[in-house]
C-alpha cells in the first residue's frame, strides 16, 4: 500500500522561504511521475511543480523562478519555495502515479484529480504580510 508524508509547512511572512518534504513508502511500480499540488480555502486543487523518472521537470507559471522541486535517491520528494507571496497560502499536497506519460497529460489539462490515485495528505502553507 503507497503511502505519502508531507511535511514542512508553516507560517511565514511574504519574502521568506520554505521547504516542504514528501515521504513515499510502499510504492512497487518501475515508473514514477510525482507532483506537488495545492488547494487554497474556495479553490480547485491546482498544479504546482512536477517531475518524472526520466528528470523532466516543470512548474506552474506562478511559481517558476521561485520554487523548486526534487527529488532525492531514497524516494522522497521536496519543494524549496523561495520569495513565498501571500497567494502560495494553501494546502500542499503531494502525488506519485505510475503512467508517466498520462500523469503528464494530466498535470497540464487539470485532469489530476481523476487521474491520481496516490495522495499525501497535506502540510499547510500560509504566508502572511
Amino acid at each position: 500500500q503507497v503511502h505519502m508524508v508531507e511535511s514542512g509547512g508553516g507560517s511565514v511572512q511574504a519574502g521568506e522561504s520554505l521547504r516542504l518534504s514528501c515521504q513515499v513508502s510502499g510504492y512497487t511500480y518501475d515508473r514514477y511521475f510525482m507532483g506537488w499540488f495545492r488547494k487554497a480555502p474556495g479553490k480547485e486543487r491546482d498544479k504546482v511543480a512536477a517531475i518524472d523518472d526520466s528528470g523532466r521537470i516543470d512548474y506552474a507559471d506562478s511559481v517558476k523562478g521561485r520554487f523548486t522541486i526534487s527529488k532525492d535517491n531514497a524516494g522522497a520528494l521536496y519543494l524549496q519555495m523561495n520569495n513565498l507571496k501571500l497567494e502560495d497560502s494553501a494546502m500542499y499536497y503531494c502525488a506519485i502515479h505510475p503512467a508517466v506519460q498520462a500523469a503528464w497529460v494530466a498535470f497540464y489539462s487539470a485532469t489530476f484529480e481523476e487521474e491520481f490515485t496516490f495522495w499525501g495528505q497535506g502540510t499547510q502553507v500560509t504566508v502572511s504580510s
